[in-house]
């Protein structure tokens, strides 16, 4: 028999996949997800605002001095803002309409602001402002109101929707 030539087989090679592109691609989703559900969370403050006692003798106490520091300004529709310090009962400065410019809430605020802390003498007290939007006001006044809250520097403010019928009243008079 002739020498026939001897068949060349192939190398056969392992298939291997590497994985290292997809562990890490993995981690970092992973560490996406924990952190953006964590910033996802809402962060809110507990206000303590004044029990509604429906007994109330209607006298002030100013142990706290927390009146003296409380600026309600009331939003209503057609740009119409109206501010007051104090209980509406027992206003420390009566109720008055402002703007939304630079000399109307902004001048105020400011200015009540400077009366306050110079009041405590105490930079770190100012005043705590209770914004309260009515059902017919924009957007864009809420949005405007706490502009102006930034502008001022109030660190100390909320939105709160709770109308008493005198406030109610008041917008409606004004």
């Amino acid at each position: 028999m002739k020498n026939l030539p001897l068949k060349i087989r192939s190398k056969k090679l392992e298939s291997r996949v590497d994985l290292t592109a997809m562990v890490s691609v993995s981690f970092l989703l992973i560490v996406f997800f924990m952190v953006t559900i964590d910033l996802a969370k809402p962060k809110s403050m507990s206000m303590g605002l004044p029990d509604k006692n429906p007994e109330w003798d209607g006298t002030i106490s100013c142990g706290s001095g927390t009146e003296i520091r409380t600026i309600t300004i009331l939003l209503d529709n057609n740009n119409k803002l109206v501010s007051y310090q104090g209980l509406l009962s027992y206003p420390i400065e009566k109720p008055k309409m402002l703007s939304y410019d630079s000399n109307g809430i902004r001048q105020e605020l400011h200015n009540k602001k400077k009366s306050i802390q110079e009041f405590y003498g105490d930079s770190s007290r100012g005043p705590i402002v209770i914004i309260k939007p009515s059902k017919k006001c924009n957007y864009k006044n809420l949005v405007d109101i706490l502009d102006e809250m930034a502008i001022a520097k109030i660190d100390t403010y909320a939105i709160v929707n709770d109308f008493t019928p005198e406030e109610s009243q008041l917008l409606v008079a004004n």
